[in-house]
């Protein structure tokens, strides 16, 4: 005689189990992010790349080098009206290119190989991973400019004594903040294009196009205060007056305008990051 087969009663449903609270800890501490991680993180990076090593190499190389060959083809009375530091301004002039081409793959070479994808998983807050790049770049270059034409300034005082009564420390500042500024708007271009070939072309457009483009528009009466305009404040011709080489004004007007397109620059490409997808 065949048995029924037996009725399975639905599954219970599970229990709720609760953990006391304090059953556990962590053994990671646990911290709150803040601006200083960030900082932390771009400094390690900056610091780890070739890159950053080759630009400032060849930045000092350029500064350094051209500023003492040129320092010993003057002579004392080249130095009567003149700060010591002219001689860095020769170098500088193509030094500032290495600067900027590092400002822009500080950022472009992240988006190149995708590993801006990471940056900002690990840091949601996408502001605070930029305005990093920004401070450590800055600061960067900002020593860098300055340790270089210094040292340029240290060595043709030295050579040629009490030749020049001429104060000479301003032309390192303020020739420091300049091209430091042109790297922070080179790393602004690079946020907001995200291609390095592309911010690197445009970049060198702003630097090289109102030192070439004047002579064309001066040959117009109508157009030839725009060029006037347009040469006062190109790059080599601000640090000619930064240097003063240039004695009609010190500078001031052009490193004003800078940093106000810099600040723009930078403004956009702080609203640019948190308006579009990685």
């Amino acid at each position: 005689m065949s048995t029924p087969p037996q009725q399975q009663n639905p599954a219970a449903p599970a229990p709720h189990w609760q953990h006391p609270e304090g059953a556990y800890t962590s053994p990671i501490p646990v911290t709150r992010t803040h601006l200083g991680h960030a900082l932390t993180s771009e400094w390690t990076k900056i610091k780890s790349v070739r890159s950053t090593m080759w630009t400032i190499g060849v930045f000092l190389a350029l500064v350094i080098g051209i500023g003492l060959l040129v320092s010993a083809q003057t002579t004392g009375m080249d130095y009567e009206d003149a700060p010591y530091t002219i001689p860095a301004f020769f170098g500088l002039v193509l030094g500032q290119l290495c600067l900027i081409t590092l400002g822009v793959l500080v950022i472009s070479s992240e988006y190149g190989t995708g590993m801006i994808r990471t940056t900002l998983t690990a840091s949601p807050a996408r502001w605070r991973v930029l305005a990093a790049k920004f401070i450590i770049f800055f600061a960067l270059a900002y020593v860098v400019s300055a340790f270089a034409i210094g040292f340029v300034g240290l060595v043709t005082a030295g050579m040629y004594g009490d030749a020049s009564s001429v104060p000479w420390l301003g032309s390192v500042f303020k020739g420091a903040l300049y091209v430091s500024l042109l790297g922070v708007l080179a790393l602004a271009v690079g946020a907001m294009l995200r291609h390095s070939a592309g911010a690197i072309t445009a970049m060198l457009g702003v630097v090289l196009v109102p030192s070439i483009l004047p002579a064309f528009l001066m040959i117009s009466p109508s157009t030839q205060r725009v060029g006037e305009v347009m040469m006062d404040y190109a790059a080599p011709n601000a640090l000619a007056k930064i240097f003063a080489l240039d004695t009609e004004g010190t500078g001031g007007p052009q490193l004003v305008f800078l940093i106000i397109v810099t600040g723009a620059a930078v403004a956009g490409a702080f609203t640019l990051l948190d308006r579009r997808d990685v």
